[in-house]
């Protein structure tokens, strides 16, 4: 499946406002199912722009802007190839067959920054009960993806951080972060590394387009023998080619698309504007 992805972001200020170096983390990540046959970044006229890859080996831009101005735009343009393949599609190793298991001492020499909760006491879901028994490590995420997609109540917010797990269970809603974060949470409680995702999502034959218009987030759980493992708490599902990868990282800042800030002697008013599109080509 080839696919053209045009994603375009403005920010708009009332008046002439200076600006942070900004770093964007929207480049996907090529794979076996992902192969990139064309990229075009573009931003402000005169700046000055680094791509290097992160902590988490994303491919980042960061971008330095020189001199003061009322608007800052991006630009990203893509032409992607996906190859469809098996979210189920592995085999784990017999220590991680079942849940609660035990990751080897090298596995959490790697793994320990992706076991720990923000949390001193993470929230228990109250729609969900810990297994008391061993349960089998694919049924237990499968199932614990659904029942949070089936018990939160998804909203549409295109702006602010990511609300703490025990804030969305409380209001019982969230956007696709809140639904990461909340998973990832309930992941490290049960001893399973976890980590944040975010990309692009391909909705073509979806019903409700809940990814439409901005980026997704998601969760990746490791398990040995599988690796990482995309979890979509927002819709119910394991990741598979649609869901285009772009960042991975321990919290919401981690992978957010850009970050940056602008600096005036006074607080502006100000306007953000989105646009993205995703096509299947023929």
């Amino acid at each position: 499946m080839r696919v053209s992805i045009h994603y375009e972001t403005r920010y708009i200020y009332e008046k002439p406002v200076s600006f942070s170096p900004h770093t964007f983390r929207f480049f996907p990540r090529p794979s076996a199912s992902l192969r990139v046959r064309h990229q075009e970044f573009s931003t402000r006229p005169g700046s000055n722009v680094h791509r290097s890859r992160d902590l988490f080996d994303n491919e980042v831009a960061c971008c330095f802007y020189p001199e003061p101005d009322s608007s800052l735009e991006t630009r990203l343009d893509l032409e992607l190839e996906l190859h469809p393949f098996n979210p189920f599609g592995f085999l784990l190793e017999p220590h991680a067959l079942a849940v609660p298991f035990d990751y080897h001492p090298r596995e959490l020499d790697m793994l320990a920054a992706y076991l720990r909760n923000p949390d001193a006491a993470p929230p228990v879901l109250p729609f969900w009960k810990r297994p008391a028994q061993p349960r089998p490590s694919t049924e237990l995420l499968v199932e614990l993806n659904s029942v949070i997609h089936r018990e939160i109540q998804y909203e549409r917010r295109e702006e602010g951080d990511a609300r703490p797990a025990h804030e969305t269970l409380a209001l019982g809603r969230g956007a696709c972060r809140d639904f990461a974060v909340l998973l990832a949470g309930e992941l490290r409680a049960l001893g399973i590394a976890s980590r944040l995702a975010s990309g692009f999502l391909c909705e073509f034959d979806a019903e409700e387009k809940r990814a439409e218009g901005a980026l997704h987030a998601w969760t990746e759980a490791y398990l040995p023998g599988a690796g990482w493992i995309g979890l979509d708490p927002t819709n119910g599902v394991l990741c598979a080619e649609h869901h285009i990868l772009t960042a991975v990282g321990l919290t919401p800042r981690d992978i957010a698309p850009v970050s940056g800030n602008y600096f005036h002697a006074e607080s502006l008013p100000s306007q953000m504007i989105t646009s993205l599109s995703i096509h299947e080509k023929s």
